[in-house]
């Protein structure tokens, strides 16, 4: 007899997720204490939602009263082909349309469908935007473990994948934490850095990472020490995943909105600096980079070096 467990995890499959891990709900009190102490050391640096609403963060059932059950999906957003290493590089995740959309409407799909099976089932789902700890739970549900870089791993397709949860009050069958470690005495994430992020014991000092310079920090300057470290990232950074050994197992993804819009792989520096507001957001309205609005990447795009402005020709003609 397939159990409930089963058929949703056939439905986030049929959603297009690549994987669905569950667990019970509970307090995650040594995560707790390792966010308390990575907060209290400034690592979160100017983004000071990290450390709101503390509570919401550890224990489910403050999101979803009742809450037992929390249901953990990953999507992948590997692309199949990856930008040419001569323009302003842009993390692969913000190749497509903003990963929000998509996962929540596939998210308020599996409630809808879990109802239709399951009767009236109190749950919310979450994408990256309210206090859960995504990797904390994907780790509790089996899914795979958290790197030296940060960032979930899984054995099989590696670590580029989004990461979505759905809290329920549904009894449900539970996976098996994921207790190993697989990273063992690698340390190619932490070597890779070019601003030093990655620390021991796998602490991430977010305050210097490339891709909290790029997208998070609103001030109108990078600090001027940072000067040439960036490579050519101009909206986050892949460095450290790049260089993950595990991520050989990449595949490319299957959700349509998430492939890249044509212009990710041409816009040079001169296309940038002459592309405008307007055309902006036009090209980008449905783009992760609307985070960073425009004047954002002229800024980021002014402060990387080595970039040589190319004349193109084409900016003319737009």
């Amino acid at each position: 007899m397939v159990t409930l467990s089963q058929k949703i995890k056939q439905i986030s499959s049929d959603l297009g997720f690549a994987y669905c891990g569950i667990s019970p709900s509970k307090k995650l009190d040594e995560d707790a204490r390792r966010l308390e102490s990575w907060l209290n050391k400034g690592y979160h640096g100017t983004m000071e939602y990290m450390g709101n609403h503390f509570d919401l963060r550890i224990d489910p059932s403050k999101l979803v009263p009742g809450a037992k059950s929390v249901i953990t999906l990953l999507i992948n957003y590997f692309p199949e082909k990856e930008q040419p290493p001569s323009i302003p590089r842009i993390s692969k995740y913000a190749y497509g349309n903003d990963y929000h959309e998509i996962i929540r409407g596939k998210l308020k799909e599996l409630l809808f469908r879990t109802r239709e099976i399951a009767g009236n089932v109190n749950g919310r789902g979450f994408v990256d935007s309210a206090p859960v700890l995504e990797r904390a739970w994907a780790r509790e549900s089996g899914l795979g473990w958290v790197g030296k870089n940060g960032n979930l791993i899984t054995k099989k397709t590696g670590s580029y994948f989004f990461i979505a949860t759905l809290i329920t009050d549904l009894v449900l069958d539970y996976d098996d934490a994921f207790a190993r470690d697989y990273c063992g005495t690698c340390r190619k994430c932490i070597e890779a850095c070019p601003t030093d992020a990655i620390l021991e014991n796998k602490t991430i000092n977010g305050s210097q990472c490339i891709s909290y310079f790029t997208i998070e920090l609103k001030d109108q300057f990078i600090p001027d020490d940072l000067k040439g470290r960036y490579k050519d990232w101009i909206f986050g950074c892949d460095i450290c995943q790049d260089v993950c050994p595990w991520n050989r197992f990449s595949t490319p993804t299957r959700e349509p909105g998430f492939a890249p819009l044509p212009e990710i792989f041409d816009m040079t520096v001169a296309d940038w600096e002459s592309l405008g507001e307007e055309k902006f957001s036009s090209i980008y309205r449905h783009s992760p980079l609307k985070r960073a609005k425009y004047k954002g990447i002229l800024r980021n795009l002014h402060f990387v070096s080595p970039l040589p402005v190319e004349k193109t020709g084409k900016n003319e003609q737009k």
